[in-house]
């Protein structure tokens, strides 16, 4: 799979974009382009993304597992087919109670978690 910039259009297929380990926690692939991203995690049960905020848009839909989920000052536990809006600069954490497939898409892209995608459409 050759590297392209992210202003050129492009065919993908999932199964073979480059794959990221995080802290052995989680296991993820994205694809991004100038204006959004999408990433897909693979994430092991027990695993805790302490409350945080980003002015990035944020939609996750939840394709398998389940996740205890506080969004704001809500909190909801959510399995496969729920979906999360989560707008700009909202307070949130989750706990992976199970092991969970997410897909994540933010608008603009998260530089500040994957810097490498403001000139990568694979973010590596």
């Amino acid at each position: 799979m050759s590297e392209l910039a992210i202003d050129k259009p492009g065919f993908f297929k999932k199964d073979e974009l480059p794959t990221q380990v995080n802290q052995a926690q989680m296991v993820q692939q994205l694809l991004t382009g100038r204006n959004g991203m999408v990433v897909w995690s693979k994430i092991k049960a027990g695993t805790f993304t302490a409350a945080h905020t980003h002015h990035n848009e944020q939609i996750t839909w939840v394709i398998s597992g389940r996740m205890d989920f506080r969004l704001g000052d809500e909190k909801r536990t959510c399995v496969a087919g729920d979906l999360l809006l989560i707008p700009g600069n909202v307070e949130h954490e989750v706990l992976y109670v199970d092991e969970c497939e997410i897909i994540e898409f933010f608008t603009p892209p998260r530089l500040d978690l994957f810097p490498a995608a403001a000139h990568s459409v694979f973010g590596i």
